[in-house]
């Protein structure tokens, strides 16, 4: 059984930071890319960042240069560190396992999810 494990959300101040971390256990295949989306209330889970497993990456627009998305292999883990974040941050974020090695910005591409941790930033 496939599971996603996420910590590190919380409240933060603008401006601050925030590391977010997904731990993967039982996936055979070693080579699915990850990522990371958000849902912001009554909004659609939006594409936040995407990592291979050769560390190539992919940012949506909104986060470059403040978001840096990193994996460790040998630990199945998966990070996102959140620089200076702002209340349009505010949203759910979830981890999600890819079915392809590429980084692709779909939902529909990733099979595994992580059950969703929340990140408030407050103004």
């Amino acid at each position: 059984q496939v599971q996603l494990v996420e910590s590190g959300g919380g409240l933060v101040q603008a401006g601050g930071s925030l590391r977010l971390s997904c731990t993967v256990s039982g996936r055979t295949s070693s080579d699915n890319a990850m990522g990371w989306f958000r849902q912001a209330p009554g909004k659609d889970r939006e594409f936040v960042a995407g990592i291979t497993v050769i560390h190539n990456t992919d940012y949506t627009d909104s986060v470059k240069g403040r978001f840096t998305i990193s994996r460790d292999n040998a630990k199945n883990t998966v990070y996102l560190q959140m620089n200076v974040l702002n209340p349009e941050d505010t949203a759910v974020y979830y981890c999600a396992s890819s079915k392809f090695s590429l980084v692709t910005r779909k939902p529909n591409d990733y099979d595994y999810w992580g059950q969703g941790t929340q990140v408030t930033v407050s103004s």
